[in-house]
């Protein structure tokens, strides 16, 4: 045996170099019955790098394969890492085989054919056996290690599913304990401990409306049921110091979020405060019902707790999750509505009002007396319905003190807010309620109260709509984590002051002085200035409130390996997530702090994707650019790439010059990193990558009518570059106006806008009523947003021609889009015809999705509810049954484009995930990462042919003529000869 290889040349095991030494070469015989091979008796154990080495004992009887824990000379590697070890072989291998030569080593070391070692057994013959073998191994090895990781991972799921659990229905409790502490320390030490300025003012309230709660459960308990007031039952329902908490935060969530000129209206703010009671009302009765026994329960009660306890546990252990939630809304409490939540809202407000207080800073001498003003005051607001109207409304709000908004932006972050993202993945979606959340309420639509939407809803069946409910799990289920780098970035830029990176300025614009002056048109401007700083400093407040809530979100998050959105839907059929602040459908600031939690190789194709992604990200003019030029734009950045990655903050600071800084910065940051590495394909990202639609709404569109040439002008067919169609409406807009210039001024007024309006046209003036145009922007729409345009350019200041120019431009834009977008325009004349004909006869639109999901437009005329509270009179709108004529025809067109897109999306969403992607969609921009963006693009143009590759429009019209067969529809307008198949050749359709 002077060499194992090649005494057993048939042997293979990816060839003899697998072997480290020769010596070690071992082989099985085939036996020639079942019982001298038994798997059973080869009993083995998990080692990531142990060798296996084969020992014979002495006896003729038996042979054992011993574990070497540590690796010898003598080993086998098999696959280059998987090595495993043997004992207590089993006996049946005793003895000589037939067809075999048995060569036994002495116990002792001896030399044998030049040979010198342990006792090793070597068994010639066939050489098939030994890959048999090793490959039961290898099963019996992965079947070992996924079962063990399979445990790690449900302890590891169960942890992080306790710990949602308690984020979802003890966030109330906690921060009532944390004031119970805060009080106890302050009476301890008799000192007001060093507090934010948020939860000193709770503190300073808590006790007192504490007080005054439970004096009002005890005085609404005492009373007879005929002289209670409305709310009684419902204010008993919480504890007093939950229900105080529960009061403030929301109050002041409400004040950070939405308030006008320091108003809350009030309807808006007991309802709210109503919604929140009646949500933790349904968690804290199932919890009460399921804890450990009280001492006062009865033994009836004892026994009713241990078998609901015993019944949830049996359930969850099951994993049925969603019948052990069920025990949840089968408590016996019927949903309040709102006349009751507004009730109970309103007297909770008034008690709030009563007991809330600020104090202005210590100003006076030590002998004065403190001032203490009231922190909220109840009033009427009374608001034209216009500029110049005489029609007047009046109603009641809740003005908050301008100490209270003052550094209010700053402490944002204290405030508990619902709905933050998940520690595992959602529920499944099974119907209307059924899915998201595991115990705050979580609907698959929002329906903003429309009955008729909920009807529809509730009525489909889970076969009806499974691809919809399958297409939120998956976007549900994808993984994210917070981009650490990005958000120390944000962090330092926020401490500085802001106004940086698109962040807002942190500080005030300081409001002019008035005038000595008695001059009437003096005084006219002044008032001008003081109305507009103020009414800038109002937007900042509430958009570094925002602010302040992203990161607070981003910071309790960073240090999770993970988290999830639960998705649902609007009416027309669009994704969301759940979770209103730190989403990755938000700013720029949210994006660039996110990132997959899966990391993935950015391969040769990922690296590539990765380049065009930053040049898109940077913009400025280079995302229209062709893939080549855009890659060569970066190519010539790298040295400000790199610098920017890693001297973000005092380096050049070349990724602030980038449409979008912060997304253009983790891009920095990943590319570095491959370019640095000396095997960049190799390196780990988690980037989102970017594919978006062109012009999205106009290529649904496009592709509806079939015009070659509108089809064209949205990338549906392929070009050596991207088409513009903002580009091609701005020319067209030039020339309208470059004609008009020309004009006598005093024949024709728009001459003298045109002139000055003529250097100021671009693609960026006519971007936002472009994209908006076929989602139903009104003129008035078009005029706000190409106002904004020529505000930010700054070249006309007077407030009145300012006006005039917009107005002019808004006109000429729609006019170029009525002339390009013929096709389109016919569609949307003849969606707007139909659902005018419905609406007419008194119906709402509807119509169901190619994924089968029913849409109800809720536009109907309002009715006012009144409801009497201790506050005041509210009215209180609810869903009438006159439908409103105007906004079902003017809404259709855009909302069925919606709810196309939303389609296309879902159906993207469903293929990505059986490909095996990570899928992140953003309406009409589409997100995996960079490796797998070229499987993306290729499903993501399939499901766009395959949904339009059906008759929509005349199904729609059949479901119109079958849903209302007295009513005459006008037929579907004429289609072109655009072939659909070349979207699958268009690299530019989403890019």
């Amino acid at each position: 045996m002077a060499s194992a290889a090649a005494a057993f040349p048939s042997l293979s095991l990816n060839q003899s170099s697998h072997f480290q030494h020769q010596t070690s070469l071992v082989t099985w015989l085939k036996p020639p019955s079942s019982a001298l091979y038994r798997r059973k008796t080869l009993p083995f154990f998990e080692r990531h790098s142990l060798p296996i080495s084969a020992s014979s004992s002495s006896s003729s009887s038996s042979t054992s394969l011993s574990v070497h824990e540590k690796p010898i000379s003598n080993s086998v590697h098999f696959h280059g890492n998987l090595i495993e070890s043997f004992e207590n072989q089993d006996s049946s291998y005793a003895g000589t085989i037939k067809g075999a030569s048995l060569i036994e080593e002495l116990e002792n070391p001896v030399e044998r054919n030049g040979l010198s070692g342990r006792r090793r057994l070597f068994m010639q013959d066939p050489p098939w056996i030994s890959a048999l073998f090793l490959k039961g191994l290898s099963k019996m090895v992965d079947q070992t290690v996924k079962i063990e990781h399979k445990y790690i991972d449900k302890r590891k799921f169960d942890s992080l599913r306790r710990r949602q659990v308690k984020e979802e229905t003890e966030a109330w409790e906690k921060m009532v304990d944390e004031y119970r502490d805060l009080e106890k320390e302050m009476c301890e030490k008799n000192l007001a401990p060093n507090l934010p300025y948020v939860k000193h003012m709770f503190l300073g309230w808590f006790q007192p409306l504490k007080d005054v709660i439970e004096r009002e459960q005890k005085l609404q308990k005492n009373k007879s049921k005929k002289v209670r007031a409305a709310y009684a039952p419902h204010i008993e329902l919480l504890p007093a110091d939950k229900m105080a908490v529960i009061v403030m935060h929301k109050m002041m969530g409400l004040v950070m979020s939405g308030h006008e000129d320091g108003c809350i209206q009030v309807v808006q703010a007991a309802v709210s405060i109503g919604i929140a009671i009646e949500q933790e009302v349904r968690i804290h009765n199932f919890l009460k019902r399921t804890r450990k026994n009280n001492a006062g329960d009865s033994q009836e009660e004892l026994k009713e707790k241990q078998l609901l306890r015993k019944r949830v546990n049996s359930l969850i252990r099951r994993k049925r999750i969603i019948d052990a939630l069920k025990v949840v809304k089968s408590e016996g409490i019927k949903p309040w509505g709102r006349a009751t939540q507004a009730k109970l809202g309103s007297r909770l407000l008034e008690l709030l009002i009563e007991t809330a207080y600020v104090q202005p800073p210590l100003t006076q001498s030590g002998d004065s007396i403190p001032e203490f003003r009231p922190a909220f005051r109840h009033k009427f607001k009374t608001v034209t319905k216009y500029p110049g109207s005489k029609l007047v409304r009046r109603y009641g709000v809740i003005e908050c003190d301008s100490l209270l908004l003052a550094g209010l932006d700053k402490s944002a972050k204290h405030m508990i807010i619902p709905y933050v993202p998940m520690l595992v993945p959602p529920k499944r979606w099974k119907g209307y309620d059924k899915g998201g959340y595991l115990f705050l309420p979580s609907y698959i639509m929002r329906t903003h109260g429309s009955k008729k939407q909920q009807d529809a809803l509730r009525d489909i069946s889970s076969k009806t709509a499974h691809r919809v409910f399958e297409a939120l799990d998956t976007l549900g289920n994808t993984k994210w984590r917070v981009n650490r780098k990005i958000l120390d970035v944000v962090e330092r830029l926020w401490a500085d002051g802001g106004n940086i990176a698109g962040l807002v300025n942190r500080e005030d614009v300081p409001i002019p002085e008035k005038p000595s002056s008695e001059d009437p048109e003096e005084l006219q401007s002044w008032k001008w200035s003081v109305r507009k700083a103020n009414k800038i400093n109002r937007e900042r407040h509430s958009l570094r409130c925002d602010v302040e809530l992203k990161l607070s979100v981003a910071r309790k998050m960073k240090d999770e390996e993970g988290f999830y959105y639960p998705h649902n839907l609007d009416f027309r059929g669009r994704a969301y997530p759940m979770h209103p602040h730190l989403n990755h459908l938000s700013s720029d600031l949210c994006r660039g702090t996110l990132e997959f939690a899966e990391g993935r190789p950015l391969g040769k194709s990922g690296l590539h994707w990765l380049k065009i992604h930053l040049a898109n990200l940077y913009a400025g003019g280079v995302e229209k650019l062709s893939h080549d030029a855009r890659l060569a734009f970066v190519e010539t950045h790298l040295d400000d790439v790199m610098d920017s990655a890693e001297n973000p903050i005092h380096g050049k600071r070349w990724w602030l010059k980038a449409e979008d800084p912060f997304q253009c910065l983790a891009a920095c940051v990943i590319l570095t990193q491959a370019l640095k590495s000396p095997s960049p394909y190799s390196v780990i990202s988690h980037l989102p990558i970017h594919q978006d639609g062109s012009c999205n709404g106009l290529q649904h569109y496009a592709a509806l009518g079939r015009d070659s040439f509108e089809a064209a002008a949205v990338n549906l067919v392929a070009g050596e570059k991207p088409a513009d169609v903002y580009s091609e409406i701005s020319r067209r807009v030039h020339e309208i106006m470059k004609k008009d210039s020309s004009k006598d001024p005093e024949s024709n007024p728009t001459a003298a806008l045109a002139k000055i309006l003529i250097t100021q046209v671009d693609r960026k003036l006519v971007k936002q009523t472009v994209m908006t145009s076929v989602y139903g922007v009104t003129y008035v729409g078009a005029r706000e947003q190409i106002k904004r345009r020529l505000e930010e350019k700054g070249v006309i200041t007077d407030e009145r021609m300012l006006f005039a120019a917009a107005c002019y431009s808004a006109k000429v834009t729609l006019a170029a889009l009525g002339e390009i977008f013929e096709a389109a325009r016919a569609i949307m004349s003849w969606l707007g015809d139909c659902a005018k004909i419905i609406a007419s006869d008194n119906h709402p639109v509807r119509w169901i999705t190619p994924l089968g999901l029913p849409v109800v437009q809720p536009y109907c005329r309002s009715e006012r509810h009144l409801i009497r509270t201790s506050l005041q009179v509210l009215a209180l709108q609810r869903e009438g049954n006159t439908v409103d004529v105007r906004k079902q025809r003017t809404a259709f067109p855009p909302n069925f484009v919606h709810s196309l897109d939303g389609t296309h999306m879902m159906m993207t969403a469903v293929a990505c995930r059986e490909a095996g992607l990570n899928f992140a969609g953003v309406h009409d921009s589409y997100w995996t990462h960079a490796c797998d963006v070229d499987t993306m693009n290729r499903i993501l143009r399939e499901k766009f042919v395959e949904l339009y590759n059906t008759p929509i429009l005349e199904d729609l019209l059949q479901s119109f003529q079958e849903s209302y067969p007295n009513l005459v529809f006008p037929p579907v307008p004429k289609r072109g000869d655009f072939d659909l198949k070349e979207v699958l050749k268009s690299q530019y359709f989403f890019n």
